[in-house]
């Protein structure tokens, strides 16, 4: 029995998210004395993996699967868990593996649990903790099947390096032509910046800026710290950002190590989709804004005076600490 992580890649490199799961799974796999199999699909360079433990890569290279495809993803992993004898099947928390895990967890018979936060409580019966109700509370999940599905949340878990010299294997799937009905006519990717899923840091601003036009001190700030820069749900609507950059229970989920929000009020849906961010720092000039309720940090005061100034107080740090 091994364990079979789907390490995803993008552009033929690794998200950091592949090797937290491989961390996460090295655990497991020491506490059930068993081994980890890492599935990638069209990555360029395997060897990175063997510093997070795994045991096992199995490689799939081919052009159909070049542009992602939940239902053809899905019937990849499916083969391999089989292959592998797989009783646990991991994921990360991305948007196309939460598009994916259901489906591998229907065509296997397995037990899916979503939104994990922490290794097992016990391996039998098989017990996990998640995130429930848009990250306000915590559940235990005990699932009873035979093969087990899990999604783990982005950053609930970190790197934990554990050097291994993993064996490397060629894997060709069957492919069906049913798997391919959906057909990807073109992709948009912003370049040149720091991706809202991969960021450790975000930098998001709201309607309290007052316009696309001054966005700038945002992007300045967030150059700085080496970080994404999001929006809440009204700017995108407004079209002052791309709504590529929305982040929030009805956008892209965020779940950075720190969350910086300019100028956002903090409604239920926006809190929601970044609740599970560690520390989450508040700018505002409405001391009553509902944001303060849930911020580690919060200053009360205008956005354009002090953003410029936090601005230049990180570059004199970094300048002076570098």
């Amino acid at each position: 029995m091994s364990i079979l992580i789907y390490a995803e890649s993008a552009e033929g490199k690794f998200k950091k998210t592949a090797f937290e799961l491989a961390s996460y799974a090295k655990k497991i796999a020491g506490e059930a004395g068993t081994t980890v199999t890492a599935l990638t699909i069209n990555a360029a360079d395997t060897s990175a993996l063997g510093n997070y433990g795994v045991d096992k890569v199995l490689t799939v290279q081919n052009d159909k699967l070049k542009s992602f495809n939940a239902k053809a993803y899905a019937d990849v992993i499916k083969q391999a868990a089989q292959k592998e004898g797989a009783k646990i099947v991991l994921f990360s928390a991305t948007t196309d593996s939460l598009y994916t895990a259901p489906l591998v967890a229907v065509a296997l018979e397995a037990g899916y649990a979503s939104n994990v936060v922490a290794l097992p409580e016990s391996l039998s019966p098989f017990r996990v903790k998640r995130n429930a109700f848009s990250n306000k509370a915590f559940n235990i999940t005990e699932i009873n099947t035979d093969i087990k599905v899990l999604a783990l949340a982005k950053n609930s878990y970190g790197l934990v390096e554990s050097a291994s010299s993993p064996s490397t294997e060629d894997f060709a799937p069957s492919l069906n032509d049913n798997d391919f009905t959906v057909k990807v006519e073109s992709t948009e990717k912003v370049t040149g910046k720091v991706t809202i899923a991969d960021a450790e840091v975000v930098v998001s601003g709201g309607r309290g800026l007052k316009g696309p036009e001054n966005w700038g001190m945002l992007e300045d700030l967030a150059q700085a710290l080496g970080a994404a820069t999001a929006c809440s749900k009204p700017v995108s609507d407004l079209g002052w950002r791309p709504h590529s950059e929305h982040v929030g229970q009805t956008g892209k989920p965020v779940a950075s190590n720190l969350y910086v929000a300019v100028g956002i009020s903090g409604a239920i849906q926006h809190i929601a989709g970044i609740n599970s961010s560690k520390v989450k720092v508040v700018i505002n000039s409405d001391p009553d804004a509902p944001f303060f309720k849930v911020a580690d940090y919060g200053v009360v005061g205008d956005a354009f005076e002090i953003v410029p100034k936090l601005t230049e107080k990180i570059k004199e740090f970094k300048a002076n600490n570098s």
